[in-house]
């Protein structure tokens, strides 16, 4: 029985690198979901492998802030002259079709998330050490040694706004790190505050049929 019609927003985010995307396709390959990825876009150039629509819609400087002035981003942030951000149409559209919308984003645009729909589940993955997560910054080797120690920076100021989130998950391992996620998207369903209103329907049409 589903005691609530509108999907959920899930909220992944955390420092770069920390590997927000593998967690989010292992949670994607477990069984038994109903979850749909909100593709975000940005104004970055594709990497390797990376294609347009599936891990990003990569768009023009300008075309992303014409989005901005017509009030069309859900979030946006900026860093290192990239804007990365979601679309909200999209988002609005697969909620109100009962979708568990699964965003992935960067800290920034997830207090922006927080402000505009107050019941999303923000999930903050956090990395098991600092050395742990300037090794899978280097490893990627996609970027010079100065734009990592910014991400480094960064990510020490991230971690500190951990506390605005509903949870915080350490991906210690990808498969602890998903199915913790999963465990927490469950619960979330059974929230008192989701399903109380229609419960209470329910029950009220229940005794008009005795």
């Amino acid at each position: 029985m589903k005691l609530n019609d509108r999907g959920l927003l899930i909220v992944l985010s955390g420092p770069s690198g920390v590997g927000k995307g593998t967690v989010r396709s292992a949670l994607f390959q477990m069984k038994g979901h109903d979850l749909v990825y909100s593709v975000s876009m940005t104004t970055r150039k594709p990497r390797e492998n990376e294609v347009h629509g599936r891990e990003y819609y990569f768009v023009s400087r300008e075309k992303f802030e014409d989005c901005i002035r017509a009030g069309k981003m859900l979030e946006y942030a900026e860093f290192v002259n990239n804007y990365y951000g979601t679309p909200l149409e999209p988002v609005q559209e697969l909620l109100n079709a009962g979708k568990e919308v699964v965003l992935e984003i960067e800290v920034q645009g997830a207090t922006q998330v927080r402000e505009k729909m107050k019941d999303a589940v923000l999930i903050f993955i956090a990395p098991p050490s600092m050395d742990a997560l300037y090794e899978r910054l280097t490893s990627r080797g996609t970027e010079p040694p100065e734009i990592i120690r910014q991400r480094i920076e960064k990510a020490k100021r991230e971690i500190c706004l951990a506390y605005m989130y509903d949870y915080i998950v350490v991906n210690d391992t990808v498969e602890n790190a998903a199915d913790k996620i999963m465990a927490i998207i469950r619960a979330e369903h059974a929230r008192v505050e989701r399903t109380i209103h229609k419960y209470k329907e329910l029950l009220e049409v229940n005794d008009e049929s005795k």
